[in-house]
């Protein structure tokens, strides 16, 4: 992923790409002030929100992946925490609250400049709505997730490696114990 910068944040001169000393990757430096300018990935956190069996699914209202599921998450603002994001997403997309539990998953998606993290938590009194960024939510099962509607590979490996967790006899949901830890694929369009 080759983000570019083609005028300097700091004094609005145009940029060079080039490897700065002491640096070795290609980054856009200001010509006139010096200014270099980094390009890292962003956050996306969210939540894992349990009532009694079953998760909780956003059907997205917006691109990208418009009409398929996913957790309730999204980008990081720069001043929250990763877990205050969690469940501001729940809130935004879910209207619901998410009592977090702990770090489930950490995905990279580095294709797309990305990191997603997922928190287990409970959904409190199983309360959700239909939030601005989604057209429907529903409580489901393992049985009842519809995994071939699934908006993003790392929902998919987040669910598949919660429901795995919880199968396994002496499974704490209030301590789901050391993050999964996963690189996401891309595969291009067939």
């Amino acid at each position: 992923m080759n983000q570019i910068i083609r005028f300097c944040m700091s004094c609005g001169e145009p940029t060079q790409n080039r490897t700065p000393d002491g640096d070795n990757r290609s980054r856009a430096v200001c010509g006139q002030c010096g200014e270099i300018h980094y390009v890292n990935p962003k956050i996306v956190a969210g939540a894992v929100a349990v009532h009694e069996d079953r998760v909780l699914l956003c059907r997205r209202a917006i691109e990208p992946r418009k009409n398929y599921w996913t957790l309730p998450a999204g980008f990081m603002e720069t001043d929250e925490t990763v877990a205050e994001a969690a469940q501001r997403e729940t809130r935004e997309e879910a209207l619901g609250e998410v009592r977090l539990n702990g770090l489930l998953s950490i995905g990279d998606v580095p294709h797309i400049g990305q990191v997603h993290m997922y928190y287990l938590g409970e959904l409190v009194d199983g309360v959700h709505g239909v939030g601005i960024e989604s057209l429907e939510t529903r409580l489901f099962t393992e049985a009842e997730v519809p995994w071939e509607e699934l908006a993003f590979r790392t929902v998919t490996e987040t669910l598949r490696h919660y429901f795995s967790l919880r199968s396994r006899p002496g499974f704490d949901a209030t301590s789901p114990g050391a993050p999964y830890q996963f690189t996401a694929q891309w595969k291009p369009a067939k």
